[in-house]
């Protein structure tokens, strides 16, 4: 289900209202306009008397904090005006009032002006808006059962006998009234310091092991606190009053956590007045659900091969072989894919990367940034201006996503796209900033630079002979693993013919690319460019 499907099952009551008591009048029912930021005025399908609703998406500010309504009523007079000049009718958007966020389709309601309805008192107690009334609860009665079924199917939004059903996939059952509950203190180690995150489903039991325990809610150790309480309940194993234990008896962490000194409980365990709830029910299902196949290369490694187009090329990990060991704790993974699912990519694996692993992902991707200088034609709106900036990104972003890896980006082509923009008159390209991605790929004279280093040491080998020495400075030397960083290279961009780098005057007038092989090695091209990088100035046509 998308957003616009989503949209259709929350209907609120007073707007199916509204679109009856329309439609009965002889009116038109949600007309759909798509709205455009540099346009103010849309004319309507048919001849209006009167508009009696429009609605849409809107950004507003609330409380400092911007946020998107999708069921906004904007204010007739206020917002927009409504026209009709013989059998022309327009809703005319005004100046700072709100309006449809940008290319989002608003909602007309409106009364024909040649009706033949027979039916035309709408006003409350009306015999016409009574029966409209009693039709419109029916309706909104039915799509609030849809979206609450809707809602039944996922884990953070279903209650009660749907929420067990959904949990029930993963193995799991609500825990009845008789599992024991209490509280767990745990400590902290005085060498550790920072936040440390205790969380759900922690398993606990006693000092000899009969009765065992799970956290029911996450909490955080925060810095500088000694000690913290945790709600738990009895597990599964420790149902009915074999849960019930004394003070100071839950002792040992099964799986102990970093920075947690000891546990204890101060209080005894009692059989609770009341079953789990949605919420514990919840939080035990997604801590399951996160512990599944986490914190393990191979897990990593589902990770990336589970996005479509992407392929795990190299490995660089604790466990590696020298030339490709990574330092305690951290994975560098180099990987094949298009640049538009890097940022999925790299999403998916932190959420199977385990707690206290740094793992990078990195491609072999080089970022250019054009600096450019275009020329609009006159008396554009501000916003009208702001929406030029946005399309022009827009259309190099279309140019460079049908590019693969190894295809250079053209200037010409960059400026063809740029002035396919609508009000763009004429571009020039002022500069171009190119990088390339460190993909742990150092110069053969680095390399003997740092062989030279280590064979300088003492590395124990055997003098006499070179081949053993070698060996063993190349196993000693610490692995160059490849980074998130940026490597600036202006050695990139060229002419087209690639013989060369391009000057400041090719440039401007397009004649370069940004090539997309490095020794032999095919990379993809990316677009790094924000609204700042482009020059704005009016010109009269």
């Amino acid at each position: 289900m998308n957003s616009e499907t989503l949209n259709l099952i929350e209907r609120p009551y007073q707007e199916v209202v509204d679109d009856i008591l329309t439609a009965i009048a002889g009116g038109v029912v949600n007309e759909p306009i798509v709205f455009d930021l540099k346009v103010d005025l849309y004319p309507l399908a048919e001849p209006a008397s009167e508009v009696r609703k429009v609605t849409g998406a809107a950004s507003l500010k609330v409380d400092g904090e911007v946020r998107t309504y999708q069921h906004h009523d904007f204010q007739k007079d206020i917002d927009y005006i409504f026209s009709e000049d013989d059998d022309k009718a327009y809703i005319i958007w005004q100046e700072g009032g709100t309006w449809p966020d940008d290319e989002t389709t608003f909602y007309v309601d409106y009364f024909r002006k040649y009706s033949r309805s027979p039916l035309t008192d709408v006003n409350v107690g009306g015999v016409t808006r009574t029966l409209g009334e009693a039709i419109g609860r029916e309706i909104a009665t039915v799509y609030q059962q849809i979206n609450r079924a809707y809602l039944s199917a996922f884990i953070d939004t279903a209650e009660g006998k749907s929420l067990d059903l959904v949990a029930s996939i993963l193995g799991i059952k609500r825990l009845a009234k008789d599992y024991a509950r209490g509280e767990a203190t745990f400590f902290r180690d005085p060498a550790i310091e920072g936040n440390i995150a205790i969380t759900e489903s922690t398993l606990l039991k006693t000092a000899k092991g009969e009765a065992t325990f799970r956290t029911a809610q996450l909490r955080t150790l925060q810095q500088g606190q000694v000690r913290i309480n945790v709600p738990i309940r009895a597990s599964e194993e420790s149902k009915g009053s074999a849960g019930e234990v004394e003070p100071g008896t839950i002792t040992k962490i099964v799986l102990p956590i970093a920075g947690i000194g000891r546990v204890t409980n101060f209080d005894a365990t009692f059989l609770g007045a009341e079953g789990e709830s949605d919420d514990e029910l919840r939080a035990r299902a997604k801590a399951t659900l996160r512990a599944l196949g986490k914190g393990t290369l191979a897990a990593l490694k589902v990770a990336i091969a589970g996005n479509r187009g992407a392929t795990l090329s190299e490995v660089w990990d604790p466990n590696g072989p020298p030339a490709k060991r990574s330092d305690p704790g951290k994975v560098t993974m180099l990987v094949e894919c298009e640049p538009e699912i890097f940022s999925g990519l790299r999403a998916s694996v932190e959420e199977v990367r385990a707690a206290g692993i740094q793992t990078a992902i990195v491609a072999r991707y080089i970022y250019f940034k054009p600096r450019i200088a275009v020329y609009l034609t006159p008396k554009l709106s501000l916003a009208g201006k702001e929406k030029v900036l946005d399309e022009i990104i827009a259309a190099l972003q279309a140019y460079v996503d049908d590019l693969s890896s190894g295809d250079p980006a053209e200037g010409k082509e960059m400026l063809k796209a740029i002035k396919d923009v609508d009000d763009v008159i004429e571009v020039a390209i002022k500069d171009v900033f190119a990088w390339r991605a460190d993909v742990g790929r150092p110069s053969a004279e680095t390399l003997v630079d740092v062989v030279m280093t280590a064979l300088q040491g003492d590395l124990g080998g055997d003098e006499d002979d070179p081949r053993k020495a070698i060996t063993a400075a190349i196993a000693e030397i610490s692995p160059l693993v490849p980074s998130s960083r940026r490597i600036a290279d202006r050695s990139l961009i060229k002419v087209p013919t690639g013989e060369r780098a391009a000057t400041d005057e090719e440039i401007e007038a397009g004649e370069f690319q940004v090539v997309a092989t490095i020794d032999g090695e095919n990379w993809w091209v990316v677009l790094d460019m924000e609204r700042a990088d482009i020059l704005l100035e009016e010109k009269e046509t």
